[in-house]
């Protein structure tokens, strides 16, 4: 399932791992593990940030990709599931469908209003 996962990392916890290695080690193995369709790094709140969407196979791996996140870094992770235009496109055409025809109205979504 295609997942977008956002980490924030606190300065503090930041800075130290900038200054010992963790942080790009830890960010690199994520990269290695994850091949990652997109990856961004950014500020948010003070903090430094990453966007990463990568296809998760199972549930299973949160584990293995949030924990060196949690302990090496002291980050916050989220994960959600996430769509491209063409996804939700079928997703709102089989809603229509089953829904009936005339109830729901399915109307085409082009790229510019996604």
């Amino acid at each position: 399932m295609r997942t977008l996962m956002k980490v924030t990392v606190p300065v503090e916890h930041g800075n130290a791992g900038i200054r010992d290695g963790r942080l790009p080690r830890t960010i690199e193995g994520m990269l290695d593990q994850l091949k990652p369709e997109a990856a961004y790094f950014y500020a948010e709140h003070g903090q430094r940030a990453a966007l990463m969407v990568f296809d998760l196979q199972d549930p299973s791996q949160i584990p293995t990709i949030a924990e060196p996140l949690f302990q090496e870094l002291n980050a916050a992770v989220e994960f959600s599931p996430v769509m491209v235009a063409d996804e939700l496109r079928r997703g709102l055409i089989a809603l229509a469908e089953s829904e009936g025809a005339g109830r729901i109205a399915a109307p085409p979504i082009s790229p510019a209003t996604v």
